[in-house]
């Protein structure tokens, strides 16, 4: 009893303190990006790699404040933002995403954040591109999706070489493997201009905005970020944004009707500095020690994703070799036309149908959930092919041997067949992880960050693809070879006592 008046005497003040911690602490605003598209809208800091920083962050962090809220940044593919805001993983999407008119009939647009224009990127010799018109045969290079691509195309006589990343855009011109890059305005001063073999040339090409999508279903949030626009713009504060990231331009001053000088690029310069710092052997062992907590954090990610994908796959496979051998008629059909449909369709539209299509009837996963499920279904087909080669290469005899000694058919399948199968299926069976663990990789396009993302993160950041490509690589190899080991171990035991696994 006095334990009892006790524990209630603790509870209420407990009660009390804890509604007053939840009532301090302001409610996240989610917002998405793609921290791969680089600067300098969303990346990781050069000085800092695990954090993220950028003239959105800024931004989103400030328009956080006026909501009384705090930003909260989430990562999603650049393609996928739209439909990921329609899903409602995050409450709104910046990530130079231009206000257009398709785009209108999907989501809700702020008032425009950002004005500027596309520019034409060329080589340092080169003399003979300064519009869209000379470059009629020529090869462009631009962004996916992006409204550049589409001005391309729709002008006509161009080759239009579509990328996921604006790093490798202007690397390719650099390296000749297009003949101009045509871009929105930041990118080329952060990708283009600090380039000492390119240069930017020709007249600002039409005019676009940036807005920030918020869902069809929440106009009072649209509402309420358009005050804070407008709050941010008439303190000066948006000025000064866009001038500590270099990109104020002559569309933002007749948007803003400011037409008074810039002040000092400070975040530009800090940038360009970080990335053009010489370092010696000893300090760039240290640059790649500093990616290691980012690449391990995105490996454990990739294992948990794999070990539990491939433990579906492994038991869907089973379950669906048997049904197609021991059953047959609509069950085995139904096995074989499943096996069939889901080995003839990519991986990647089976993730989007699972966590883009799915909420449409009703069924919304996490996107550990969703992922876990789309690489269990994907190799659950591939599966149940291994298990049905193993099984069938069992001779009849075995199984019959069995039913005579007076098993049921289910031990006879468990005791006798299963185990002789699972020595020939378990090489195949080892392949297939492998394969699995890299087609994890596939997983970022509904907001997973795995190991393959934060490479790329870290790639686009500091141009390095191949050093930290060989170290990403060697955390693949890493993961994966345990599982090789203990197949081989596994298969030493079979070979060598012709033990049961049971």
């Amino acid at each position: 009893m006095k334990l009892r008046r006790l524990l209630s005497a603790w509870a209420v003040p407990a009660l009390f303190l804890s509604s007053v911690a939840s009532a301090a602490e302001p409610a996240l605003l989610r917002w998405a990006a793609d921290a791969e598209g680089g600067a300098p809208y969303v990346f990781r800091d050069p000085r800092n790699p695990s954090r993220m920083i950028g003239f959105e962050v800024d931004l989103m962090n400030e328009v956080a404040a006026k909501l009384g809220m705090k930003g909260q940044f989430v990562q999603n593919q650049w393609d996928s933002l739209i439909p990921g805001l329609k899903r409602g993983d995050y409450d709104i999407a910046a990530n130079g995403i231009e206000i257009t008119e398709d785009r209108k009939r999907e989501v809700l647009f702020s008032d425009p954040y950002f004005v500027t224009y596309e520019q034409i990127t060329v080589r340092r010799e080169n003399q003979d591109i300064q519009s869209l018109d000379d470059a009629r045969g020529k090869i462009a290079g631009t962004l996916k999706y992006s409204l550049a691509e589409r001005m391309l195309r729709a002008h006509g006589g161009i080759e239009v070489r579509g990328y996921d990343s604006q790093t490798t855009i202007y690397e390719d011109l650099a390296n000749g493997r297009v003949d101009f890059v045509l871009l929105d305005q930041p990118v080329a001063v952060y990708y283009g201009n600090p380039d000492p073999r390119l240069k930017s040339v020709g007249r600002p090409i039409g005019e676009m905005s940036y807005g920030i999508a918020v869902p069809m279903t929440n106009p009072a949030l649209q509402q309420r970020i358009n005050r804070a626009l407008r709050e941010l713009r008439n303190e000066g504060r948006l000025r000064e944004l866009y001038d500590r990231w270099g990109i104020w331009n002559s569309r933002m001053s007749e948007e803003f009707q400011d037409y008074s000088p810039s002040k000092a690029p400070t975040e530009l310069n800090s940038y360009l500095a970080a990335m053009g710092k010489k370092r010696d052997w000893r300090q760039q062992v240290l640059q790649y020690w500093s990616y290691i907590p980012l690449l391990a954090r995105g490996a454990v990610t990739t294992l948990q994703l794999s070990a539990v994908g491939m433990l579906l796959a492994v038991s869907l496979g089973l379950m669906l070799a048997i049904v197609r051998i021991y059953l047959g008629g609509l069950p085995g059909f139904l096995a074989m036309a499943y096996t069939e449909v889901i080995r003839g369709t990519p991986l990647l539209i089976q993730l989007f149908f699972i966590f883009y299509g799915l909420p449409n009837i009703g069924i919304k996963l996490t996107p550990f959930m969703a992922a876990v499920l789309g690489l269990g279904l994907n190799y659950g087909a591939y599966e149940a092919e291994v298990y049905r080669a193993g099984l069938l290469s069992v001779p009849r005899s075995q199984m019959d041997a069995a039913l005579s000694l007076g098993m049921s058919r289910w031990q006879a399948l468990r005791h006798v067949v299963l185990p002789q199968a699972t020595r020939v299926a378990l090489p195949p069976m080892t392949n297939d992880f492998i394969s699995l663990l890299k087609d994890s990789s596939l997983v970022s396009v509904i907001t997973m960050v795995e190991l393959t993302k934060v490479y790329g993160q870290l790639a686009s950041t500091y141009y390095d693809y191949l050093g930290i490509g060989l170290l990403t690589a060697a955390m693949y190899f890493v993961i994966g070879l345990p599982f090789v080991r203990l197949s081989r171990a596994l298969e030493k035991r079979f070979m060598r006592g012709r033990q049961p696994l049971v």
